[in-house]
């Protein structure tokens, strides 16, 4: 019999736990939440203080009679579910089912499961933190009287299987608002004129500034031409050289936040696939015989960049020993913690800075690798020294015409030997990373060419994932463990696609967020949003009881119900038509949005249940039969492939996408590459390669 029961909320967790605490513990998992506000109903007694009713969870009825059977044969129960609001939660619901008492030293926290941190989180056991619980209860209430009150309203006015919530409202609103920032952006036309210069036979670009020291914006091809005709002769003197040296600091070590953000950017991992290895990583992995199952991260939901003195310890001892004691740091880097972090969590960092991604090649799975080495080189970039740039600029003039050279070096690599934040949205100047020649006051260099270029303004970019989370989080929406689920349900619902890694807004998208905003306006707003995000960490603070941050929502939103319930009106959504007739009964063909994305259906369901997946042409015959055309297709896995529209007859196939042209070489067929840095065109059947396209 053991004399300690621990209950965590996953099997891979009880798994990994049990072997540090030896034959005295006996770890088992409740697999998440034990009991939970019933799914028939609403739940919530409105009439009496907002009293959840919760119920055991259908289906975990056999798992709770093994906890009580277990706890039965325990001289002492731990409660060690994850150390957040919903952990909490999860501990207290399984004190109450198992009749443990909450104000007992019953609960264990840790932000790494290694046996050290665990040995010691057992030295340390509390009470259950009735705030922390009373936060997570709130925003449980809160959601559940929005989403089951509005969500039948939309089935009733639009169509079944729709809902509406505080975040994922918000969050198809910024997609909303930014597509019609872009219908109605209006391009501005605007010049610049590029100049390549030689200086001792060594050639550099430079861009127009303006007249004498006044930058001058050119809006037009007259004012271009009014600046060319002002240049006289090939010589520019050298008037002016400024060097600077400029430091630059690494990013701080993961949050959730940022976590996906940059698995996104580098990885191109949607946020859902990246918070699903990270759990992985963090509950356990067999590492062999000698270390067996270990947790390789720290807990993965968090909004704090702390790091424990331990850690700041291990990763300066490693990085002196591997690369010098210039590259420590004595003063961290850690950034101050957000006003909006939950809790004095860690940030996600290596359990150990030794375990080298390289060393776990054999015992990761590709995705799982990726993504640990991204964690494990941005914690040790966030302990190393800042890198050190020097810059130089230099103004060449021509009579009263000056254009302005920018060149820069890295002096000192610091953080950026081990890792460089991604960019989400532009692209780094590439002049900076350019060395000017050597140059003084009053030299001469000579303008090999002068070429002006016209631009326009281009309306601001769609919302991909990675700026979606970044925009919730400064706007101070949502928590670290909402920000992958929201995502998964607008797209789920059916209010937005993906195109090219991009929100766009379906017409069911704008249908339901007009109801809601002319409807539940405080839903959509984003600082009443913002300011429940803020009352729920005072509730977790002690500062204010729940009901009272209920009742003040409850009492306005309860009349917007009513009158949405009346004046409502019903929205019919018409089917696109998909320009072709059903070939099995002729009936027009429609477009339909699935859980899976848009699909061809005929409208003449369901007496005709004849469906098709959309295919798209890309304009090239194809290289096998000569007969059919290329289309573009979805594997089961989701991965974009090519082949011809006459399969079975034809089975070309190919993952990288067919062109137009033919291979110079030997006609051979030429075909778009994906390449670390962009695209290259390649032949086939030889070594004919293109310049790469830059992404």
């Amino acid at each position: 019999m053991s004399d300690y029961l621990v209950i965590v909320e996953s099997p891979a967790k009880a798994k990994t736990i049990e072997r540090y605490l030896g034959k005295k513990y006996k770890v088992k998992a409740s697999i998440g939440h034990v009991r939970d506000l019933p799914k028939s109903q609403t739940g919530i007694d409105t009439e009496n203080n907002y009293e959840p009713k919760y119920i055991t969870i259908r289906g975990k009825g056999p798992v709770l009679q093994d906890l009580k059977n277990a706890a039965k044969k325990a001289k002492k129960i731990f409660l060690a579910a994850d150390p957040d609001r919903e952990g909490e939660a999860i501990a207290w619901h399984l004190a109450t089912a198992l009749n443990i008492d909450k104000d007992s030293d019953c609960r264990v926290v840790f932000n790494e499961i290694t046996k050290d941190a665990i040995k010691e989180s057992f030295k340390h056991p509390r009470p259950i933190d009735m705030d922390l619980v009373d936060a997570q209860q709130a925003r449980r209430i809160l959601d559940r009287l929005v989403g089951y009150n509005i969500s039948p309203l939309l089935w009733k006015k639009v169509k079944k299987g729709l809902s509406a919530g505080r975040v994922q409202s918000i969050a198809l609103r910024l997609i909303i608002d930014r597509e019609n920032e872009i219908n109605n952006f209006k391009p501005e036309e605007y010049w610049t004129i590029d100049a390549q210069f030689e200086k001792d036979k060594k050639q550099f670009d430079a861009l127009f500034y303006g007249t004498g020291t006044d930058k001058v914006k050119l809006t037009n091809e007259e004012e271009v031409n009014a600046i060319l005709k002002q240049i006289d002769g090939e010589d520019f003197k050298v008037t002016k050289i400024v060097k600077r040296e400029r430091k630059r600091n690494a990013a701080a070590a993961f949050t959730t936040s940022s976590l996906q953000q940059e698995a996104a950017r580098k990885l191109n991992f949607r946020a859902k696939k990246t918070m699903m290895l990270a759990q992985q990583l963090y509950e356990g992995i067999d590492l062999g015989k000698k270390e067996g199952i270990t947790g390789l991260i720290t807990y993965m939901r968090t909004d704090s960049t702390r790091i424990s003195e331990t850690a700041k310890k291990e990763a300066f001892s490693y990085i002196e020993q591997t690369y010098g004691e210039e590259y420590t740091t004595p003063v961290s880097q850690q950034a101050k913690k957000s006003e909006k972090a939950q809790d004095a969590h860690e940030a996600i960092r290596p359990t150990s800075t030794l375990r080298h991604p390289d060393q776990l090649k054999a015992v990761l799975s590709r995705d799982q690798l990726r993504l640990y080495r991204l964690i494990w080189e941005r914690f040790i970039a966030s302990q190393m020294a800042p890198a050190v740039l020097d810059t130089v600029t230099a103004d060449l003039i021509n009579g009263d015409i000056t254009f302005r050279a920018t060149g820069s070096h890295v002096k000192f690599s610091g953080f950026m030997k081990v890792y460089i934040e991604g960019n989400d949205d532009s692209k780094e100047d590439k002049s900076k990373d350019k060395l000017l020649p050597p140059m003084q006051e009053g030299d001469i260099v000579k303008s090999l060419e002068i070429a002006p270029k016209q631009h326009f303004t281009q309306p601001p970019p769609r919302f991909s994932e990675a700026r979606l989370v970044k925009t919730l989080e400064e706007l101070g929406i949502g928590r670290p463990s909402t920000y992958a689920p929201t995502l998964d349900t607008i797209q789920k619902r059916g209010y937005v696609t993906l195109e090219t890694k991009r929100f766009v807004p379906t017409e069911l998208g704008e249908i339901v967020h007009s109801l809601v905003n002319e409807f539940f306006p405080e839903i959509i707003n984003i600082e009443f949003t913002a300011k429940m995000e803020r009352d729920l960490d005072s509730i977790e603070e002690g500062k204010i009881e729940w009901v009272k941050i209920i009742d003040a929502f409850y009492q306005d939103f309860e009349k917007s119900l009513k009158h949405a319930e009346v004046a409502m009106e019903k929205v019919e959504i018409k089917d696109e038509p998909a320009g072709e007739d059903c070939e099995l009964c002729g009936h027009p063909m429609v477009f339909k949005l699935g859980r899976y994305g848009k699909f061809m259906a005929c409208s003449n369901f369901p007496e005709c249940r004849n469906t098709k997946a959309i295919v798209k042409e890309i304009g090239v015959k194809c290289p096998t039969c000569h007969e059919g055309e290329i289309v573009e297709r979805k594997s089961k896995t989701k991965r974009v492939f090519y082949g011809c529209n006459r399969y079975p007859e034809c089975d070309f196939v190919s993952w990288d996408k067919p062109i137009a042209r033919k291979c110079p070489k030997g006609d051979h067929l030429l075909v778009e590459k994906k390449v670390k840095k962009g695209t290259q065109v390649q032949c086939t059947e030889c070594d004919y390669k293109e310049e790469t396209v830059e992404k």
